[in-house]
């Protein structure tokens, strides 16, 4: 069974890491890697037998947050065959772009990579990732890979990376809450109309109880949970593609109805009055408690940990849009292989494991959904009921493509924290929108330099 323990010095929630992750920032990021892909060897996955018979060690390292996912392959291929070995280094999240980026100038890389998927765009397009777009073709069942995951990592149509687990935002909500309030859970959960009237009935029942809660002073947790709600209409706040882009905030109405729809549940008090400077730090407890309605959060917040109680009144939905539609967050990890690799092919042959239907099928054991949507037969639904949502709508996944997504999205003083702020707390929807605009603009042109 997969184990969602780790050790502690090494264990890092998502919230912390959300909070975290910009640290570096893509200019940093950048300035590391410029030039520094193409000085590695190129591997050649089109070589005669590649990823097949292969032999020795093969070298991982993973982020310490998702460590017990990657281990458990490890551990479950190592027992399965005698020819490969492969040894798992974990690399503290907030560490990882940095001390990948400096092996990869040093040339002493890893063989393989698992990767948060939203950093796997400044690698490829930066050329330290192999080309595995004919590996993945010939990998069963690749057509039900996250389209999603694929797309961070993919470069004038090719993939440079194959998914590996994912960490999806969906909208919990509390079944009980809704019956109390007399309001339909389906109905009610398709705009944003229909959730304001839920969570202003849920509210009413008093005693402490919420309609919804969000984490206000955390700019990459909020940014996992909000940014769905545009996406569901079919817009971004970003436009362009990679090395030609620019904000798409100012006048982009799906942006200014989340705002509004976030600030009114402020306004009107239908989320905890500490949802202002939230930082994620108790991310749950209160949906835990049973005193909140609707929740925007992960499987890997919730469900691990949630006692039979809270899972029996809990029933899951992809987050709206504002008029309808619907969407989620694609995050999680991605599986990348290293030009300059060692052991190229006895990589790739680990991974090609790691992302079949049966290992797939344990992932949600550690609290991680999987990546394909083929895993959802009658007894995982039965067993793993959270987990299949979003695989069966794979399709309305979604993260930007972007070499800034940590400087704009993950910064305690980045633009959206700061536009959300300024719109949602102080009511100043228009001004926030300009001010994002000018700040999306500039740090997606230095980003892009």
């Amino acid at each position: 069974m997969l184990s969602a323990q780790v050790p502690a010095h090494t264990r890092l929630s998502r919230r912390r890491l959300l909070a975290t992750a910009g640290a570096l920032g893509a200019a940093g990021a950048t300035g590391l890697l410029s030039g520094c892909g193409g000085a590695l060897p190129v591997v050649d996955t089109a070589a005669s037998g590649f990823g097949q018979g292969g032999s020795g060690l093969v070298e991982v390292w993973c982020r310490s947050a998702t460590q017990t996912g990657i281990q458990f392959m490890a551990d479950a291929f190592n027992a399965a065959q005698q020819r490969i070995r492969v040894r798992v280094t974990p690399i503290p999240d907030t560490q990882f772009v940095t001390k990948l980026a400096t092996a990869i100038r040093g040339r002493r890389v890893p063989d393989l990579v698992d990767f948060d998927d939203i950093n796997s765009t400044l690698f490829a397009y930066r050329g330290a990732f192999a080309d595995v777009t004919d590996l993945i073709k010939q990998l069963p069942g690749a057509d039900q890979l996250s389209p999603g995951h694929l797309a961070l990592a993919t470069k004038d149509g090719r993939n440079y990376a194959v998914p590996f687990l994912a960490d999806n935002s969906v909208l919990f909500c509390n079944t009980e809450l809704f019956e109390k309030a007399g309001v339909d859970l389906e109905a009610s959960t398709t705009d944003f109309e229909g959730l304001l009237e839920a969570a202003r009935k849920i509210t009413a029942l008093g005693g402490g109880v919420k309609g919804w809660t969000y984490p206000g002073n955390n700019s990459g947790a909020w940014g996992f949970t909000a940014q769905p709600h545009i996406w569901a209409a079919k817009t971004d706040l970003i436009k362009g593609t990679v090395g030609n882009q620019t904000g798409n905030v100012e006048g982009n109405e799906a942006v200014r109805a989340t705002l509004n729809f976030l600030q009114a549940l402020w306004q009107e008090k239908l989320v905890p009055p500490g949802s202002y400077a939230d930082d994620a730090s108790t991310w749950g407890a209160d949906y835990a408690a049973g005193t909140i309605g609707m929740f925007p959060a992960s499987y890997g917040v919730v469900v691990p940990k949630a006692s039979k109680e809270t899972l029996a009144r809990t029933k899951i939905v992809l987050l709206p849009g504002p008029t309808g539609g619907r969407s989620f967050f694609d995050g999680g990890n991605n599986l990348c292989l290293l030009n300059g690799a060692r052991n190229a092919s006895a990589a790739w042959e680990f991974a090609a494991y790691a992302v079949a239907v049966p290992q797939q099928t344990k992932l949600p054991d550690g609290g991680y959904t999987p990546v394909r949507a083929d895993v959802v037969t009658d007894t995982f639904r039965r067993e793993h009921p959270f987990a299949v949502p979003t695989l069966l709508e794979l399709d309305k996944g979604y993260a930007p493509t972007s070499l800034a997504y940590n400087v704009l999205y993950n910064q305690s003083d980045g633009p959206w924290l700061t536009m959300l702020r300024r719109a949602v707390f102080d009511g100043q929807t228009e001004a926030a929108m300009a001010q994002a605009q000018v700040s999306y603009d500039r740090l997606l042109q230095q980003a892009q330099a």
